[in-house]
């Protein structure tokens, strides 16, 4: 009974990996739909959507039967509970990647972004797709430090995201309200994927350390004048 819990727990966390790899598949399949305006690309990535969705749906279903069935305790309670808050992330970054592409689809045949922003939405979705490779790896290993790299590999994110709203201020910005809109919402996703790969490294950091990260980086950190 006990080798087929350990199974089932296993059985979780590949299940988690394979999220992390479908969404981060989904981010780059999206941007370059939405950069070619390529419809049919942007369709797929909708559709594949659902396979996110039901992968989410049974790991939820498998872990709340092994809370009611084992009643874990501990180091067992805490990967159960993480996994169901890591799936919930990962879901949620799939659903930002269909959003992207559901943009893709509204402005066929044109590409909802301007040209001179090609290269800044570009890698963007790059940075997306290496960010949840990595948590794709730190669910594998449960390497801390890898981790904990994430948070600082965000900062990037949060540049290009202010590199585009500086184009969307500048008094020079000649593409219109709507074009404008898009490029808000396709920024803000972008920033909420990253978001949700780091949150999911960091509820690895829990799960191995029973510590949040936050706790670990602050006492890593020392305080200036120390």
């Amino acid at each position: 009974m006990r080798d087929a819990y350990h199974e089932e727990l296993d059985s979780i966390s590949e299940d988690l990996v394979e999220m992390a790899r479908l969404v981060g598949s989904a981010i780059g399949r999206a941007t370059t739909a939405m950069l070619d305006a390529d419809l049919k690309l942007a369709e797929s990535v909708i559709a594949a959507d659902d396979k996110v969705d039901q992968l989410q749906h049974d790991l939820e279903a498998r872990a709340i039967a092994l809370l009611a069935r084992q009643q874990p305790v501990a180091t067992d309670l805490r990967i159960v509970v993480t996994s169901l808050r890591m799936s919930a992330d990962l879901e949620r970054a799939g659903d930002l990647a269909q959003h992207v592409a559901k943009q893709a689809r509204l402005r066929f045949p044109e590409s909802p972004v301007p040209h001179d922003l090609h290269t800044t939405l570009l890698e963007m979705g790059q940075l997306a797709q290496r960010l949840m490779a990595k948590a794709a790896e730190v669910i594998i290993t449960k390497d801390v430090d890898l981790a904990l790299q994430l948070e600082q590999d965000d900062d990037d994110m949060d540049l290009l995201h202010r590199t585009l709203f500086q184009h969307l201020m500048d008094d020079r910005w000649k593409h219109g309200i709507e074009t404008a809109v898009d490029v808000t919402l396709l920024g803000r996703y972008y920033e909420r994927f990253a978001d949700h790969a780091v949150s999911v490294a960091k509820r690895v950091v829990y799960l191995v350390t029973g510590e949040h990260a936050d706790e670990i980086q602050s006492v890593e950190t020392p305080v200036e004048g120390a």
